[in-house]
């Protein structure tokens, strides 16, 4: 039989190089992954997990990525953040932290990993409520961000909320429904952010039951609309899980995607907006 796809959220990884705070709580912190080889300096990537921002999920399934992608000779940071459930996860907490860590994650990087993180902004690659967390730090803060790969993201916060993604996850996130607290709404909801300034490509898979991928087509739709220039890989036969799974048939459809991230690294034609 083939075996679950959620697997990947219990497969153990090697443990990091080094682990970081960028603040005073416990979930202020990140998990450093050294590149392979002696190659140049690269910008940083920055993995912001996904969990529908709840505290079950931890960076701690993003291992096997995060491996996978140093050893293609990127400096990684597993984030961490603050998650609904516990006192002080959810508004505004959750997404203050990110923010922070994301500023302060390749300074702090730089010296963890000497000679191996160039001084350039990071690279976010998110994944699912992560690739929410990527779009909403990237359109705050877009000197802070080189490059946007949103995995699957949970681009329209208003739509999840209405389909009631994960069981009222959005609201847990938000504190309420968008007639409830519509300015938290504007403020975070990527669809109310268009367009993102950093470079973005988002990749969704045809099959996906966890995020419609329905939503990443018209997240997209609207960015290009409003003049930004996201782009959109649709993967055919693709679930949610495969997108960050290394040994799944996607993977080279990522890594693929995150070198077009890389000035220096050749990379899919940014001028395709379906595959």
């Amino acid at each position: 039989m083939p075996s679950d796809p959620r697997d990947v959220l219990t497969r153990p990884a090697p443990p990091p190089d080094a682990t970081v705070a960028y603040g005073d709580h416990p979930d202020q912190c990140a998990d450093l992954r050294r590149p392979a080889g002696d190659g140049p300096a690269r910008p940083l990537v920055v993995v912001v997990h996904g969990g529908f921002w709840r505290a079950e999920y931890d960076r701690a399934h993003t291992g096997p990525m995060a491996t996978a992608l140093a050893a293609l000779g990127h400096p990684v940071a597993q984030l961490e953040y603050r998650r609904t459930g516990p006192p002080g996860g959810g508004w505004p907490n959750t997404l203050a932290d990110v923010r922070a860590g994301v500023a302060a994650l390749p300074g702090l990087a730089a010296a963890a990993l000497p000679g191996r993180v160039a001084p350039v902004p990071p690279i976010l690659v998110g994944h699912s409520a992560g690739g929410h967390l990527a779009l909403y730090v990237a359109a705050h803060a877009p000197d802070t961000v080189g490059g946007v790969l949103a995995l699957a993201p949970i681009a329209d916060l208003a739509e999840a909320y209405r389909l009631d993604l994960d069981g009222g996850a959005v609201a847990a996130l938000l504190g309420g429904g968008p007639a409830d607290v519509p300015d938290r709404y504007a403020a975070t909801d990527p669809s109310a952010l268009v367009p993102i300034p950093a470079r973005t490509v988002v990749m969704h898979g045809s099959l996906d039951q966890q995020v419609p991928v329905s939503t990443s087509r018209s997240w997209v739709a609207a960015d290009q609309a409003a003049g930004g220039t996201a782009i959109l890989v649709e993967l055919a036969e693709c679930e949610h899980f495969g997108l960050i799974a290394p040994d799944s048939v996607a993977w080279p459809r990522v890594v693929e995607a995150l070198r077009s991230l890389h000035s220096d690294l050749p990379g899919i034609d940014a001028t395709s907006t379906t595959r």
